[in-house]
């Protein structure tokens, strides 16, 4: 079973960068990444892995067409069991309460910091297995 992890930005260089901070649970195959460059093809995505075992989605809040937060619900709509931590450059209030009430499990800030993230992926692998 692929155990998945989404994540969702319109950076180029987000990949690389998740790719190199996780480069060894990757090469030892704990877990799978996959990136989509919008929100489209993040919904697209996440309909094509109902049989995969997706247990987390990290997801930019500003991107060009629809935001991160305007597909938020759309993605609770389709898995409400994956949880969604939402990503941004803007960490005011107005803004994390915007993602919880949409269905956010937590908001992280850029810089992202990775230490975090890794103990938040180390919980859900935990759960899944």
């Amino acid at each position: 079973m692929n155990i998945l992890v989404l994540v969702v930005d319109d950076e180029p260089d987000v990949e690389a960068l998740f790719r190199q901070q996780f480069r060894k649970d990757l090469r030892a195959q704990r877990f799978v990444m996959d990136f989509a460059n919008s929100a489209a093809d993040a919904l697209s995505r996440i309909a094509a892995t109902i049989e995969q075992s997706l247990i987390l989605i990290l997801s930019d809040i500003n991107m060009p067409g629809m935001t991160g937060l305007e597909m938020l619900p759309k993605v609770k709509a389709m898995r409400p069991d994956v949880p969604v931590i939402m990503i941004t450059a803007y960490g005011d209030p107005d803004t994390r309460r915007k993602a919880i009430e949409g269905g956010a499990t937590g908001l992280l800030t850029k810089p992202i910091d990775f230490t975090l993230l890794r103990e938040e992926i180390d919980t859900r692998l935990e759960k899944a297995s």
